[in-house]
């Protein structure tokens, strides 16, 4: 069965470098390289990486009845967004429950991308589009190479006047080697980091470039899953790697609050109205679980979907683990009952080669203070 229905151009420039282009959100994507993904993990703390997130889902919502749909579909309040601006946000079921997040890019007054995972989000968006003034357009044209580290401004400022200028969570209409492009200050590793949107025709070319001028400077393609290595102590969920479509609790369907994925920030203060909103204010206080760090002994990772022990019983699970050689810390992202949920308690991650003495831990494990990211000048 065919499973990848959308094509990055870039499909070659993975196959070479040992990828067999898995399949995520039906592209195929660069789930693994023939070289240490260590190497890659500390180019981006370190340097910086080239990424290919062509595999997130473009949505442009155009037209008078725009921003009716926006404000409908997530939990942000849209008409605080400044064109040039972007934020984070989430969206909702009639159960108040998550069913994906995105970033939302204000283009003009009217106009309107959202990009998003492998979630429920243009379903959502088209839910309220119908009947509406409004076009809804599903853009796969538009590639998404994101360069992410600490020197990635460096490499930029050569080609791109005033980016030293593009704030955490802005965008930047311009022009790279020549070729139109929206670079965007935003990413998904804790580092300063931008996203290159172009077109497909222009996706090699932009690709290539940055790889080859950018050696000198310790600039290497990463593949899509480094971003797991990174994610774990920069606290950067995944859907549905960390939520109850993964790790379903017995005889309930999935779905989680927000108060339990600890993402309630991204409702914006007094909102209502925009679906599931009655449900999510209902449920505050009603955590069956909330999501939280843990800390373990040694040097070896928590695995995916380890149980979680607590005086030796299973209490939780390890969604996604790792050790950093950099930060010298062990750590991951779980979900635990709300009482363990407290810097301090000891736990157990029962790895399948044996159990790993463990605490939980506050996150973000790494940049605490998020400074990296948000980063002037």
């Amino acid at each position: 069965m065919i499973t990848s229905w959308r094509f990055s151009a870039l499909a070659d420039r993975h196959r070479a470098l040992g990828s067999a282009l898995e399949d995520w959100s039906g592209m195929g994507t660069a789930w693994s390289y023939d070289k240490d993904q260590t190497e890659e993990y500390l180019a981006i703390r370190t340097k910086a990486g080239v990424m290919d997130v062509s595999g997130l889902k473009k949505v442009y919502v155009v037209g008078p009845h725009a921003q009716y749909v926006i404000d409908k579909a997530t939990t942000r309040n849209i008409e605080k967004l400044k064109p040039g601006r972007s934020t984070y946000a989430t969206m909702l079921n009639d159960a108040g429950k998550f069913v994906d997040d995105c970033v939302i890019y204000r283009l003009g007054p009217q106009n309107f991308m959202v990009v998003h995972g492998s979630g429920a989000g243009h379903e959502q968006l088209t839910k309220y589009a119908a009947g509406r003034n409004v076009a809804v357009i599903f853009d796969d044209e538009l590639h998404d190479i994101s360069l992410q580290g600490p020197l990635a401004v460096d490499y930029l400022e050569k080609h791109v006047p005033g980016i030293r200028d593009v704030v955490y969570f802005s965008h930047l209409q311009t022009t790279l080697f020549g070729k139109p492009v929206m670079i965007s200050r935003t990413g998904y590793t804790g580092e300063r980091g931008y996203e290159i949107f172009c077109r497909r025709q222009d996706a090699v070319e932009i690709w290539d470039t940055i790889v080859a001028e950018g050696e000198a400077m310790g600039i290497i393609p990463t593949r899509f899953t480094t971003l797991d290595w990174l994610r774990a102590e920069s606290y950067l969920l995944f859907f549905p790697y960390d939520n109850s479509e993964m790790y379903p609790f017995k005889d309930e369907a999935a779905g989680d609050t927000l108060w339990e994925l600890g993402l309630d920030f991204t409702v914006s203060p007094g909102k209502t109205g925009f679906r599931g909103a009655e449900e999510h204010y209902r449920l505050k206080g009603k955590e069956r679980f909330k999501i939280y760090g843990v800390k373990l002994e040694g040097t070896e990772p928590a695995a995916e979907g380890a149980p979680l022990l607590k005086d030796g019983k299973e209490v939780g699970v390890v969604t996604v683990g790792m050790y950093s050689p950099l930060n010298e810390h062990n750590v991951g992202i779980a979900r635990m009952p709300v009482e363990c949920a407290v810097e301090g308690v000891e736990l157990t991650v029962k790895n399948p080669d044996g159990e790993i003495k463990a605490i939980a831990h506050p996150m973000p494990f790494y940049d605490v203070d998020k400074k990296r990211r948000t980063a002037k000048g």
